[in-house]
C-alpha cells in the first residue's frame, strides 16, 4: 500500500478538531472568570487558519481555493498544511473524480511567505516549511485522481511550482509565471525541481537567473501550462475538462496516471516492459472489460470504478 494512503488512514494528515475540548462544546457549565476571552481568541485564531483554504465537492469535482488574497495567497506553513489536508480528505472515495486548485483574488499564489523565512524564525522552522512544501508538491502526481490548476493572475516561486506540479493547468490569458527569488536573495531551488521538469533547460534557467516573468502564451509554448483561455472563459473551460474526466473510470484513470509518472523516470526499454504489464493489469480490471464490451456492443459503458 502506498505510504501516503497508510498515513491518511492512520490520521497523520488530519487537522486537530480544535483547541476547544468536548466539554467546552457540550457542557452547560459557565466558563470560569477570565477564561472566555482566551477561548474566544483561540477560536478566532483557529477560524482564521481554517479560512486559508476553502473547499467543496459536487458531482465528483473537488474545488480547493487558496483563500488568503490579502497576502497574495502565500504558501505559508499553515496554508500548505491546509492544502495538504484538503487534498487527502476522503481521497479513496469513488465519489471523488478530479480536483481543481485555484486562488482567490488577482494572484494565484506568490509563493512562500517571506516573513516565515527570516533569521528570527530559525533553521528548524525553515526546514519544516520547505519539507511540507516538497511533500505537497510530490503528493500531487501520486494522487489517484487528476489535479487541475485553474490560474488567474500571477503564479510565482512556489506558486509557479504548484502549477507545474499539477497534472493539468488551465490559465487565463493575463496570467504570468515566474521564479523571482533571485531578486530577493533566495534562489528558487525547490520550485526549480517542478518547473525544470516542465520546461526546457535553457528556458527555465533564464527564468531562474533573471527572475523575469513568463506570459501565459510563453508558458503554453514551452509546456508549463495546458491551455490559455480568455479570463471570462476560464471557469467554463476548466469545468469542461473536469466533467470530461468524470465520464471515465476512476480505477482505469488511477492506474494510468500512476503508470505514466513511473515510466517518465525510466529508460525507454524499462518503461515499455513496465507499461506492458500495466496494460495487462488494466485488462484484468472490471472496468477494463466493461469498456471493451460496451464498445463491441455499441453502448455506453457503465463504470463500477473497480
Amino acid at each position: 500500500m502506498a505510504a501516503w494512503v497508510t498515513r491518511l488512514r492512520s490520521g497523520a494528515f488530519s487537522r486537530p478538531l480544535g483547541r476547544l475540548g468536548a466539554s467546552a462544546l457540550c457542557s452547560g457549565t459557565p466558563d470560569p472568570p477570565g477564561r472566555r476571552p482566551l477561548q474566544q481568541q483561540q477560536q478566532q485564531e483557529e477560524a482564521a487558519e481554517q479560512k486559508l483554504t476553502r473547499t467543496w465537492q459536487q458531482n465528483g469535482i473537488r474545488n480547493i481555493i487558496l483563500n488568503n488574497p490579502r497576502k497574495r495567497n502565500a504558501l505559508s506553513l499553515s496554508m500548505l498544511k491546509s492544502l495538504r489536508e484538503d487534498l487527502l480528505h476522503d481521497i479513496e472515495s469513488t465519489d471523488l473524480r478530479v480536483i481543481i486548485i485555484s486562488g482567490e483574488g488577482p494572484v494565484f499564489s506568490s509563493g512562500h511567505d517571506l516573513k516565515e523565512l527570516t533569521h528570527e524564525e530559525g533553521k528548524k522552522h525553515h526546514m519544516e516549511v520547505f519539507e511540507i512544501c516538497s511533500e505537497v508538491m510530490t503528493l500531487l502526481p501520486k494522487l489517484p485522481v487528476p489535479v487541475i490548476a485553474k490560474v488567474q493572475g500571477l503564479a510565482t516561486a512556489a506558486g509557479c511550482q504548484l502549477v507545474a506540479s499539477c497534472d493539468i493547468a488551465v490559465v487565463s490569458e493575463k496570467s504570468k509565471f515566474g521564479t523571482p527569488g533571485v531578486n530577493v536573495g533566495l534562489f528558487c531551488s525547490t520550485p526549480a525541481v517542478a518547473v525544470g521538469r516542465s520546461l526546457p533547460r535553457k528556458v527555465v534557467l533564464e527564468m531562474l537567473f533573471t527572475g523575469e516573468p513568463m506570459t501565459a502564451q510563453e508558458a503554453l509554448l514551452h509546456g508549463l501550462v495546458s491551455k490559455v483561455v480568455p479570463e471570462d472563459k476560464l471557469e467554463e473551460e476548466t469545468l469542461r475538462i473536469a466533467h470530461k474526466i468524470c465520464e471515465t473510470s476512476r480505477s482505469v484513470l488511477a492506474l494510468g496516471k500512476a503508470a505514466f509518472y513511473k515510466q517518465m523516470e525510466q529508460d525507454v526499454s524499462t518503461a515499455y516492459r513496465m507499461t506492458t504489464q500495466v496494460m495487462v493489469d488494466n485488462l484484468a480490471l472490471k472496468d477494463g472489460q466493461e469498456g471493451i464490451q460496451a464498445f463491441i456492443s455499441k453502448r455506453k459503458p457503465v463504470w463500477s470504478h473497480s
